[in-house]
């Protein structure tokens, strides 16, 4: 028997007035698209946004359904959204922000894993990582520079 040791890195910045000013006016707007979630279900509002290669930004939110599963999470929102109306542009960077409605969470909430396999789709297509900043409501930031330190083993095109 053998063991695979897997290690992950990720950045943790003190706060958003830590980050560079275009990465806190990012920050802002995962902040203001997590207050447009539709999430009369959980209760846990997700904001995204993203920043293109071309300078265009995109924000998403979790919108929920009655019918569960057909909702969907910000993050997926956001990035589906740039692959279906800018699919010639990389993705560069993306920003969550993510709290329960009644009480502002200082732990940063990284996304789940329906949304890292689908932010991987989109690293693996364009040969390029995405860096992933995550955050509660307030507090710390983790910071990643590739989705392969939230999914280590990506299922990819490979695994087929």
């Amino acid at each position: 028997m053998k063991e695979v040791k897997v290690e992950t890195k990720l950045t943790v910045i003190d706060s958003i007035d830590a980050l560079s000013l275009e990465d806190k006016q990012l920050m802002l707007k995962a902040i203001e698209a997590r207050k447009k979630a539709y999430a009369p279900y959980s209760n846990f509002q997700v904001g995204a946004a993203i920043k293109l290669d071309n300078e265009v930004v995109l924000e998403g939110s979790n919108q929920e359904n009655a019918a569960y599963p057909s909702g969907l999470c910000a993050e997926r929102v956001v990035i589906f959204y740039a692959g279906a109306n800018y699919p010639d542009n990389k993705i560069l960077k993306l920003f969550i922000s993510a709290t329960p409605v009644n009480r502002e969470s200082e732990t940063p909430i990284p996304p789940c894993g329906s949304c890292r396999q689908s932010i991987a789709e989109y690293e693996i297509k364009q040969d390029l990582p995405i860096e992933i900043y995550f955050m509660g409501a307030k507090g710390q930031i983790y910071k990643s520079d590739s989705l392969k330190n939230l999914l280590p083993f990506m299922f990819d095109k490979a695994s087929l």
